[in-house]
């Protein structure tokens, strides 16, 4: 019995999932992917025991079938074979053997029956948003996540949906990001659950800018999202998140307009010369100006001044270069709001065009 299908059509999920397979992984099968051959459709699932994705493609085949394949091998053939081309993959014996044209590769399988099947508690609270809310959800807040933090809570996303409002946070403890859309959910749906790094960066992947709903049904220790063609998997992060509306300064008396595209250039150029480590850049605002300054244990110095929107009193303060940078890389107005106080405090960026959208960022000593 042969699966015939071709190229492309095979190609497309086997990408989709091929984030999921983890290349250093404890168990031989997890670099395998799980193929069910039913009919004319052929169900692909991958996962690392932390994230299960399942997707699908159009074969023709006749009967039941089902086997694992190493799935980097797999989709490195497919890459390298010609668009459109043909392919046809059967057992045999203890290999599978895929066929396109002249070319014939020989892959070692491992048994089905002992790929893991992530098998989530039953739902206790559902809600759908489409996938362009969603996506812009992670979008705007994904760059903040902390990385292998010992605090095992910030190695994720904070999603929270309550009255009408679903709200994205991320942070690090050293700058916060948030965002929020409305959403048409049950009155009484009302929850916090924090999603893994890994899966918010596959998701963010995956979901496309389409208004198509995503079905989210979250248990008590997993989320599962239904994209139609493709479902999402994941565990959550047992923890609690941070208290992040206290972190979100209040009390302004300085407010700031800088054109955010200057800006992103002027901050880029001086890091070139701010220290590699810590990334430190001094800011000096004064009445219509900002100056910027950077400079590293080699003597170095950069220096940039732009006009600005400001009319407070002088105010110096030191800010991470990179975190300024990656705000706005997805603040969407041309101008870009900073609120500030004192040296000692908290800077709060909004974006007008996106009120939903805001971004703190916790000052440095240069």
């Amino acid at each position: 019995m042969k699966i015939k299908t071709d190229r492309d059509t095979l190609l497309k999920p086997l990408q989709q999932i091929a984030g999921v397979v983890e290349r250093r992984q404890t168990l031989p099968i997890l670099a395998n992917i799980l193929l069910n051959a039913r009919g004319d459709e052929l169900v692909i699932t991958a996962t690392d025991l932390e994230i299960e994705m399942k997707t699908n493609a159009s074969v023709h085949f006749e009967g039941e079938l089902d086997f694992t394949l190493p799935a980097r091998k797999l989709i490195d053939i497919c890459k390298a074979l010609p668009e459109k081309a043909d392919i046809q993959i059967s057992i045999e014996g203890e290999r599978a053997v895929l066929r396109s044209g002249k070319s014939r590769f020989t892959l070692g399988i491992l048994p089905a029956q002992d790929y893991p099947a992530i098998e989530p508690s039953a739902s206790s609270q559902h809600f759908s948003i489409s996938q362009n809310q969603l996506k812009h959800l992670i979008e705007k807040t994904n760059f903040a996540m902390a990385q292998q933090d010992v605090r095992y809570y910030l190695n994720g996303m904070l999603v929270e949906v309550r009255k009408g409002l679903i709200r994205a946070v991320a942070t690090d403890g050293h700058r916060l990001a948030l965002s929020e859309v409305e959403c048409h959910t049950e009155q009484q749906v009302d929850f916090q659950v924090i999603i893994p790094r890994k899966a918010v960066l596959e998701l963010g992947r995956l979901l496309s800018d389409v208004e198509k709903d995503v079905l989210v049904d979250i248990s008590s220790n997993h989320i599962r999202l239904n994209l139609g063609d493709t479902i999402f998997t994941s565990k959550l992060i047992d923890g609690k998140f941070p208290d992040y509306e206290r972190v979100i300064p209040s009390g302004f008396d300085k407010e700031v307009i800088a054109d955010r595209d200057e800006l992103r250039q002027a901050l880029q150029r001086t890091s070139i010369l701010s220290n590699e480590k810590y990334r430190g850049i001094r800011f000096q605002f004064s009445p219509g100006r900002l100056e910027l300054l950077a400079h590293n244990p080699e003597q170095e110095e950069a220096q940039e001044e732009i006009d600005i929107q400001y009319d407070g009193d002088e105010l110096v303060i030191g800010f991470n270069v990179g975190y300024l940078v990656e705000v706005l890389n997805v603040v969407e107005s041309a101008q870009v709001h900073l609120s500030l106080l004192d040296p000692d405090s908290s800077c709060l960026i909004e974006d007008k065009n996106a009120p939903g959208n805001r971004y703190v960022i916790m000052p440095m000593r240069i």
